[in-house]
């Protein structure tokens, strides 16, 4: 009889180790609260090889991309939907500044398979968008719509009873040497998956988050046609509905965890003004927060004083990317005693 996991939380971290899990034949129970507006939930779901302002190859994505990209096509096929977009995403640089640094990073050889030189001038519709610097065109990335991956894993694992809503409260687990109880049912192991809330949790308490608040817009307006995501200060991603996302902002003090301040909310307009021409209409919003664990790209393992209590979290603003591969390494420690990378194992190294 194989193990049995009970997994706390069903965003994007406790879905991938579901289905991870699942690819290794063992069974596990997902109880989730199934609110309505979660980080995964919000998250535009951007994969992107060149990121942040100082223009460098995100972490390790010669290793993550492709085992993203496998993981969710094989899911795809599984559930007979599409979730993963590989579309080019287009960078256009702020200043003066960023022009002279994409200058040198464009001649390093780790960079050089994520761009694509090939594309025409002008780089996108200089009536539509503001590029006065000039840019790049990036390969080998896009997006995935989260919201319906975590729908449609949903509606599969509880076809096969492997979901149920509810909220696991530190009062209602009692984990032992050997297994962990919860509601008269027996667990091989409890696994957090719990985001940003962690940090409130008793036993998790200590664990350095860093979380920031994240809001995207809903944006009406003329973009030409245009099907790939363009960054200049903001990102905008055209979706296949003819709607836009428009994000994100970053806020590291909040009390409410879905409702931003107006001052970013109007930074974030202040950006898409400098990146878009055309005229715009906000037709909504969703707010969410990213769970950011300082000094981790992510942080997994057995709780050091509860050996049948486990965490997967931090991802991030990279989840996507991420997940599979995290989730992975996870799975290997929890049932073939791999050792976990130095820097993500939460009992330390």
């Amino acid at each position: 009889m194989s193990s049995r996991f009970l997994i706390i939380g069903q965003g994007l971290a406790g879905t991938a180790l579901a289905w991870r899990l699942h690819e290794r034949g063992h069974r596990f129970l997902i109880v989730d609260r199934d609110e309505e507006l979660t980080s995964s939930k919000v998250a535009a779901g951007l994969v992107t090889p060149v990121t942040g302002m100082r223009l460098n190859l995100n972490w390790r994505y010669d290793q993550l991309y492709p085992e993203a990209v496998a993981f969710y096509r094989a899911l795809e096929h599984r559930l007979r939907e599409v979730f993963y977009h590989e579309v080019p995403i287009v960078r256009l640089l702020r200043d003066e500044k960023a022009a002279a640094l994409w200058e040198k990073r464009r001649l390093q050889p780790e960079v050089a398979p994520y761009v694509n030189d090939t594309v025409s001038s002008p780089l996108v519709d200089e009536a539509i968008f503001a590029n006065p610097h000039g840019g790049f065109q990036q390969q080998h990335s896009g997006w995935l719509d989260t919201a319906a991956f975590l729908s449609a894993s949903k509606a599969y694992f509880q076809s096969v009873g492997a979901w149920q809503v509810g909220e696991v409260t530190v009062d209602s687990l009692t984990p032992s040497a050997s297994s962990v109880l919860w509601q008269g049912d027996s667990f091989t192991t409890a696994i957090y998956c719990t985001g940003w809330e962690a940090a409130h949790h008793p036993w998790f308490d200590w664990v350095p988050f860093q979380s920031a608040r994240g809001t995207v817009l809903n944006v009406a307006a003329d973009t030409g046609g245009e099907t790939r995501i363009i960054n200049r200060g903001c990102w905008l991603l055209p979706r296949a509905d003819g709607s836009l996302r428009v994000g994100p902002t970053y806020e590291l003090s909040f009390d409410d965890p879905n409702k931003p301040s107006p001052e970013a909310v109007t930074g974030l307009e202040t950006k898409l003004q400098v990146l878009l021409k055309s005229p715009y209409t906000i037709t909504g919003s969703q707010t969410g927060v990213r769970p950011i664990i300082k000094g981790h790209h992510a942080l997994i393992g057995r709780h050091p004083g509860r050996p049948r209590v486990a965490f997967m979290n931090g991802l991030g603003s990279k989840g996507v990317l991420r997940a599979p591969w995290v989730a992975r390494q996870l799975t290997e420690h929890l049932l073939d005693r791999a050792a976990i990378e130095t820097g993500m194992d939460l009992a330390g190294d």
